[in-house]
């Protein structure tokens, strides 16, 4: 099931409350893991939330003392936002990220370009990376206007220091474009589909064999060339 098909319905009933503290939980638990083997110590997980659960009252201190629950490293998880939230309070939106940032936790802006972006925004958030929407990805070697806008945010981003990562790549064409205009993070079908951790750890973890979640990554692999 993808998540565009139940995700809007957990938001509209309220659960996608629980089930964000759910896989905030089970990101910190793999996290926990992952660090007793030298061979995983050094990944990272990305967990997405959404603008009702970032807004809610005691959510910095809920992700603070999830990490310290499962002894999970901040530095290795990052919250991924989606440009919504800079339809609230952005000033609050600021200093929740701050907070955070504080203690190690890293940001991403999800599927950038798509929503409520300014740049007045942009230059204030203490982003770690930026996230270009698979829409522009997907005709970026058909389309000159999805071209130039993939450039434009690639120039944009390095400007700012900011990382990016290429969502929805799924042809080594789009692979080269984007490696040719700076692009060094990717994320899409070309390099694997989302499964269960137990996959990602023998498909590219040889040997490893520490035991794991049963359960999928709350998010796909970022991966790096």
């Amino acid at each position: 099931i993808s998540p565009g098909d139940f995700i809007p319905l957990a938001e509209q009933t309220g659960l996608i409350l629980p089930l964000g503290q759910y896989v905030l939980q089970t990101a910190c638990e793999q996290l926990q893991r992952w660090s007793q083997h030298p061979d995983t110590a050094h990944l990272s997980i990305s967990v997405n939330v959404s603008a009702r659960q970032f807004r809610q009252p005691g959510f910095v201190a809920e992700v603070l003392q999830t990490l310290k629950n499962h002894n999970a490293d901040p530095r290795q998880l990052k919250l991924e936002l989606t440009e919504s939230l800079l339809l609230g309070d952005i000033e609050d939106t600021i200093a929740r990220m701050v907070q955070l940032k504080s203690e190690g936790v890293g940001f991403a802006l999800d599927d950038f370009g798509t929503g409520y972006s300014c740049l007045c925004y942009l230059k204030r958030l203490p982003l770690d990376q930026v996230k270009i929407d698979q829409s522009f990805v997907r005709d970026v070697l058909t389309d000159p206007n999805d071209a130039a806008i993939v450039r434009t945010i690639l120039a944009l981003a390095k400007s700012l220091d900011l990382e990016v990562v290429a969502e929805g790549v799924e042809t080594t064409g789009q692979l080269s474009f984007l490696r040719l205009h700076g692009c060094e993070g990717f994320q899409g079908y070309l390099f694997g589909r989302p499964g269960p951790v137990e996959l990602f750890e023998r498909e590219h973890l040889p040997g490893h064999s520490a035991p794991s979640l049963p359960t999928a990554l709350p998010a796909p692999q970022e991966l790096q060339p």
